[in-house]
């Protein structure tokens, strides 16, 4: 792709990492050298054992060609790999092959293996290079932008971290194409979250163009990767280490998170955060920030995004999600600070809510 379509980050006014969107890995090197020279005295590539079968050979040959000096790190896939175990298993091969500070970790996979290479390199000798190589939906328009880093604790999700921007996020949307349907419709969940939050233009060319979307054709899939990058560059650029709007991004996941935890993180988390959407719309409209009819508009699109707005028969009750969304890190004290929508496309911060006002919501996506 054209290298005009890529985006650089901000941080502070000045330029800090580029986000380019290429259709395969073969422009790695060119980008690795424009960020550092070819500099690097070790690269460390870190990934899960999903990925590590797909892209981790390509990738390590790519970078050896280009006189890189290159190893891995595979750590076991999934939600329950991120924690400070994982780190320290990571920690322990950077240390016993003398990896320094002119070293470069890669984070090659999703969400989880993202956030616990960035915290690493945010921690490793108080700080090292990293690098995201995005290869799932949900991490591409979501969690390899804006520097959040970190790991889960005691099953309290991403309790623990740091913000630290890579150096260089690079997408390769092909990468799409060997996702499992599941985790593709994980991705959909951020993807819909941007629309309502920033551009309801956004939901209406999603809901124009759902069939190529779920073909995965490639143009579509630019589209929308480039479009939510965007989105959330702006938010991050204005806010960086979210005192203010970049709360906005949390949207669906106050109660996602809480329904993720108590389901023991079996349903992945896009679905989780389009099932808090649904709440957040059901509480939008009972603040009277959206009209009934759009809410009931909003449900019928959500479901035909093959996303979830509800739970069916948990083994668990409203008034327990109620408890779980008190260890959310988006209290102000004994208030949430929950998003919700006005109008559809622009969201709000509202901290009036109470715990009688959140059952409502919660009980609004629990189906008996």
């Amino acid at each position: 792709m054209e290298k005009k379509k890529d985006l650089t980050v901000n941080n502070n006014g000045k330029p800090c990492y580029k986000i380019v969107f290429r259709d395969s890995f073969q422009f790695l090197l060119d980008e690795l050298d424009e960020i550092n020279g070819n500099d690097y005295s070790k690269i460390m590539i870190v990934t899960d054992t999903n990925v590590s079968g797909l892209y981790l050979q390509e990738i390590e040959d790519i970078l050896i060609g280009g006189g890189y000096d290159v190893m891995h790190h595979i750590f076991q896939a999934g939600e329950e790999s991120k924690n400070l175990n994982t780190v320290s298993s990571l920690y322990r091969d950077l240390v016993e092959n003398h990896y320094d500070r002119r070293t470069l970790l890669i984070a090659l996979g999703g969400g989880v293996v993202g956030d616990l290479t960035g915290y690493a390199a945010a921690t490793y000798l108080r700080g090292v290079d990293f690098i995201q190589i995005p290869t799932t939906l949900l991490s591409q328009v979501d969690s390899s932008v804006g520097g959040k880093t970190g790991v889960d604790f005691d099953n309290y999700k991403n309790m623990i971290g740091a913000f630290y921007m890579p150096k260089l996020v690079y997408m390769n949307a092909n990468t799409l194409h060997t996702l499992p349907e599941d985790q593709f419709l994980s991705g959909l969940g951020e993807v819909v979250k941007y629309g309502y939050i920033c551009d309801g233009s956004f939901l209406e060319w999603l809901d124009s163009n759902r069939d190529q979307v779920f073909q995965r054709d490639l143009k579509s899939l630019n589209h929308i990767i480039r479009s939510c990058c965007a989105m959330k560059q702006r938010v991050v650029e204005e806010d960086p280490t979210e005192k203010g709007i970049r709360a906005y991004l949390n949207f669906g996941h106050t109660i996602g998170h809480a329904v993720e935890k108590l389901m023991n993180f079996q349903i992945h988390h896009g679905q989780c955060v389009s099932i808090g959407m649904a709440a957040a719309l059901y509480l939008s409209m009972k603040k009277g920030y959206i009209k009934e009819e759009e809410y009931q508009r909003e449900l019928a699109f959500i479901k035909g995004m093959n996303l979830p707005v509800f739970v069916e028969k948990p083994d668990f009750t409203a008034e327990d999600v109620l408890e779980a969304t008190k260890s959310d890190k988006k209290r102000n004290g004994n208030r949430i600070k929950f998003v919700l929508i006005k109008p559809i496309g622009s969201a709000l911060i509202d901290e009036s809510l109470n715990d009688s006002d959140l059952l409502l919501g919660i009980q609004s996506i629990i189906k008996e």
